[in-house]
């Protein structure tokens, strides 16, 4: 198995945590594009024509909850 299909199944079984970096390459394959932070803030855009721009806090990891979209109350 590649690492890019490692990445993607470990992305896609929501079982832990992944790195930033990690979901950042992912969004930058399927075209979108990362905008930076204004002012001090850590949450990074990711924008790609005709779809919903997503929105990712940069703290090294990125929480589960971010990656399916909702939480688990």
């Amino acid at each position: 198995m590649s690492k890019w299909d490692k990445l993607l199944n470990r992305i896609s079984s929501m079982s832990e945590d992944i790195r930033f970096d990690e979901v950042r390459k992912i969004m930058e394959y399927y075209g979108y594009k990362m905008s930076g932070p204004s002012g001090g803030s850590s949450r990074f855009t990711f924008r790609k024509p005709g779809h919903c721009p997503v929105t990712i806090p940069n703290h090294g990891y990125v929480k589960k909850l971010y990656r399916n979209g909702k939480t688990d109350n």
